[in-house]
């Protein structure tokens, strides 16, 4: 259920909490939530490790401006459940247990963790839904654009494969774990794409996102349609899309189709630049880390009128309607827009991409 729409820009989205007025509010009447100092702790649950996203910005951003907010008096819990969902269920049990006073869950499986979102506000924890959207009473959700991420995908496929695309062309779909919402989100917003242009040959759901899994459905359509009958792949991230480009590699086919991906991974921004992989869809971790600690800080400090301006969006689980929400606007990352992505927000530096390995391929695109 969306409520926004985003444009797709050329350029990362600049986000002024200044300018939307979300800095320096505090509640105020019956329905202001209990105030607490800053000696607060959040707990943050983060799902996996496959994706170096997690360990490399989420963790330590949300760490570094929850001490920003609180005067270094506040602190983070952390846990990550390594694509496990019953130890994330224990993890933020124990974290009810050690009365935290928020919880920002990114969850493994959305459904599953419902029952303990439940105990979390029964003990009056309030749950901040992050990235990933859960099942149970979550308070907010800070996420990025899920649709239109798929979209981007799908329409960059379609750029792709030129004016002369066709239903004769093979695309095979490499999505998302069927137990992480925002795969299904992905897959519809890249369907609306490309349904009707080309010709979905193959379809799999990706157990727990893991490229070897990815690796292995790849082999399979290879086997199935040939490796000279797909025009192109998506895949929803940029670790299965490591594990796609292997699978073609492993049948020998160096000429590879275009390729998708998400999250501008080192290892995928380097394919990008030789070519291997078409594109990635590049999210500000930054902004989404950050907006998420605002909110946690927020809401436990009662800060109403502060939380409610992160909060403009509203969006809907399958248990609950209306949730309080911030949906991150986000950029199609191919060889053009190195330059004014990931390396003008300071996620990589040129000299982290153009290695020895790939300083030829830099030169030839100009990032230097």
């Amino acid at each position: 259920m969306r409520h926004i729409a985003i444009a797709v820009a050329a350029s990362t989205l600049t986000f002024s909490l200044a300018a939307c007025g979300a800095l320096g509010g505090s509640g105020s009447g019956a329905d202001a939530s209990p105030t607490k100092g800053d000696d607060l702790t959040v707990g943050l649950l983060l799902p996996e490790t496959a994706n170096t996203r997690y360990e490399k910005f989420d963790y330590p951003i949300i760490k570094e401006k929850v001490a920003e907010l609180t005067r270094n008096k506040g602190k983070v819990e952390y846990s990550n459940a390594d694509a496990d969902a019953g130890r994330q269920a224990g993890q933020m049990q124990r974290m009810i247990d050690d009365k935290v006073d928020v919880i920002l869950l990114d969850a493994v499986d959305s459904h599953a963790i419902a029952d303990v979102v439940q105990k979390a506000k029964d003990a009056g924890i309030p749950v901040i839904a992050y990235d990933r959207l859960s099942e149970g009473p979550i308070d907010a959700y800070i996420s990025f654009d899920n649709e239109l991420v798929g979209e981007v995908q799908g329409r960059s496929l379609i750029d792709a494969l030129g004016s002369d695309v066709s239903t004769s062309d093979q695309i095979v779909m490499i999505n998302g774990s069927p137990t992480d919402p925002n795969a299904k989100q992905f897959k519809e917003g890249a369907l609306s794409q490309l349904s009707g242009k080309v010709t979905i040959a193959k379809s799999y759901d990706t157990k727990d996102w893991k490229p070897e899994n990815a690796r292995a459905n790849m082999a399979e359509a290879l086997a199935a349609l040939g490796k000279d009958d797909i025009a192109a792949v998506y895949s929803a991230n940029d670790g299965m899309a490591g594990g796609v480009i292997k699978a073609f590699k492993d049948a020998g086919f160096t000429d590879l189709p275009a390729i998708t991906g998400q999250d501008a991974e080192l290892d995928a921004v380097q394919r990008i630049v030789t070519g291997e992989q078409y594109m990635s869809v590049y999210k500000s971790y930054p902004t989404e880390a950050e907006t998420a600690a605002q909110m946690a800080v927020a809401k436990v400090q009662g800060k109403d009128i502060q939380f409610d301006s992160l909060t403009r969006d509203r969006i809907s689980s399958p248990t609950h309607k209306n949730i309080p929400a911030q949906l991150v606007s986000v950029v199609a990352l191919t060889k053009r827009n190195i330059q004014d992505t990931v390396i003008d927000d300071g996620i990589y530096k040129v000299s982290d991409i153009c290695t020895a390995t790939y300083k030829a391929a830099c030169n030839s695109i100009g990032l230097k």
